[in-house]
């Protein structure tokens, strides 16, 4: 086998190793997803159990990543407490080590193709066969990732047998343990998976292409290159998000120096004194030593590391932009900022739904900041519900007895305007998928009404803005009203067209439903941002008129 033959083996060893630790998590999170969540969740209510709980489930999903996301979830919705998430953390360090003993002791004992090619037969034919919803499709891709990840293992070491042959690795047996530890670094943030890079290094060490010391140095980088991914997670998460990455990536940092600078030591202590025959267990053994070893160190030291990433990442990460500097208290300067606020409520739904219709030229620069103007679909749906929080609890906070009964009457009103709003959002996020289907479709009529609410949107957004804007006073009333009834028509109108290309089997029966669902989650966003209008703008006896329009839908 040529070295170039040998190094594309190696490539597809590493490909099949992390595809079959894929299928398995993939597999496992679905036959037991939520039992693994509801088990993390409730044994986090101190130190010692988040540590257990995460070595459990991080042992049996195989993947520390999916524990450490998990937790990241967990510690954003407030559900666990920081110092436990770094405990549960801790935990899956060690308990991502299980895999590395698995694969020592049956990946390299025996001949594991005779076991490993049947499975991933069988499985590979169950999985194609059976439906994707049923439980032993999950069982058969967990299978087929079991088999996958010890064929690639198998090509890993069938590569480094013949690569030993062509290049005279103790060469780099003299280079210095730091070179190792970087390696190790860079090819674990690549594959983002410790356990590939440790088996890599198991059969590398198999062949005595590296030595013990050389292995333990790649096993020590990786330790660190494992934590890339949740730093990654957390960049655009809340202030505890980072702060939990931040701390695995820390504690990684500090595990690896202290080891590092014990290196020598630890492997005569492996090789002499407890004096391991087999290399790849004394490997393995390194990898559960130094992660326990972490642990141990670090855990009086919980409380005291939590303050310390406390003090991190401090930044305002609120939505609002006015009632953050006005107290709730303050009568009528709270009206007034909370007036504002939901000015700039109700601009960024309209910007929102520009987003929906992939209407990316913003008409009004000035009433939409950057920052949100820059956010995904999802990010700005999720900031426009963290205002909607803000400002409602702001309401619910502020002095009503300082309040003349005018400002009472006008705070009650436009607050049901952000109600309106968030709904009008909600409904425009509803009908996404169905734009999405009428953009991509190749049916002329489907992506005709595509086109036309695009149109529709621009006009209808651009008479908002101008209401908003103050411009018309003396028609105010006329022209909110006008909106109503442009939007009540054109729903009708739409639906009799929609009606007649069916008659005309011009649509299939699912593109009637699509374009039916569409026409009325788009005739509900903007009848309430109507209803937000008109509570934000008209005096009480004209806003209390729409209540006689017909054909609301809520």
């Amino acid at each position: 086998m040529s070295f170039f033959l040998a190094l594309s083996k190696m490539l597809a060893g590493i490909g099949f190793f992390l595809l079959g630790m894929n299928f398995m998590e993939e597999s496992i999170r679905k036959l037991a997803g939520r039992s693994f969540k509801l088990f993390l969740r409730n044994q986090t209510n101190n130190k010692f159990k988040a540590i257990t709980a995460g070595a459990i489930v991080t042992g049996v999903l195989q993947s520390s990543s999916v524990v450490n996301l998990m937790v990241l979830a967990f510690v954003g919705a407030g559900v666990i407490t920081m110092q436990n998430a770094l405990a549960v953390i801790f935990g899956a360090n060690i308990g991502t080590t299980l895999d590395s003993w698995v694969v020592a002791s049956l990946g390299f004992s025996f001949n594991i193709e005779i076991i490993s090619l049947p499975l991933a037969g069988i499985s590979g034919m169950a999985m194609a066969l059976l439906s994707k919803d049923s439980r032993l499709h999950q069982w058969s891709r967990f299978i087929f990732g079991f088999a996958a990840l010890f064929i690639g293992l198998d090509f890993m070491k069938a590569s480094f047998v013949s690569m030993v042959e062509h290049f005279d690795f103790s060469i780099i047996q003299n280079y210095p343990a730091i070179i190792f530890v970087i390696v190790g670094f860079m090819l674990t943030t690549i594959i983002q998976s410790s356990s590939a890079t440790v088996a890599i290094t198991l059969s590398a060490l198999h062949v005595n292409a590296i030595s013990l010391f050389s292995a333990t140095a790649l096993v020590l980088g990786s330790e660190v290159g494992t934590t890339i991914k949740l730093l990654i997670a957390s960049i655009n998460g809340a202030p505890a998000k980072k702060r939990v990455a931040l701390g695995n990536f820390i504690f990684n940092s500090f595990l690896i120096i202290v080891v590092f600078v014990a290196l020598r030591p630890i492997n005569l202590l492996l090789s002499e004194v407890i004096g391991f025959s087999n290399q790849l267990l004394a490997l393995v053994f390194f990898q559960s030593f130094i992660n326990i070893l972490g642990v141990i160190i670090f855990f009086p030291f919980l409380k005291s590391f939590e303050l310390f990433l406390l003090k991190r990442f401090t930044e305002d990460q609120s939505g609002s932009m006015y009632i953050k500097v006005v107290p709730a208290g303050e009568g009528d300067l709270a009206v007034e900022a909370l007036d504002k606020e939901i000015k700039r409520f109700l601009l960024y739904t309209l910007h929102y739904h520009l987003h929906a219709l992939n209407i990316h030229q913003l008409k009004n620069p000035k009433s939409v900041d950057n920052d949100f103007f820059e956010k995904s679909f999802i990010a700005k749906y999720d900031y426009l519900k963290l205002l909607h929080g803000e400002i409602h609890s702001y309401f619910i906070s502020m002095n009503k007895e300082l309040l003349t009964e005018a400002e009472r009457q006008q705070t009650d009103q436009i607050i049901s305007s952000v109600r309106n709003s968030m709904f009008s959002a909600k409904s425009m996020k509803d009908a996404h998928s169905d734009i999405e289907q009428l953009k991509n479709s190749s049916s002329a009529i489907k992506y005709q009404l595509y086109e036309s609410t695009q149109r529709e949107v621009n006009e209808l957004n651009d008479l908002f803005v101008a209401c908003l804007s103050n411009e018309n006073k003396e028609t105010l009333f006329e022209n909110v009203v006008a909106l109503y009834n442009r939007i009540q028509n054109g729903y009708t109108a739409e639906l009799q067209k929609l009606y007649q290309h069916g008659i005309n089997h011009q649509l299939t029966e699912v593109d009637i439903s699509t374009v039916l669902n569409f026409n009325r989650e788009f005739s509900s966003s903007y009848k309430a941002m109507v209803w937000a209008i008109k509570d934000y703008l008209l005096k009480k006896d004209e806003a209390d008129y729409f209540a006689e329009l017909p054909g609301f839908i809520r």
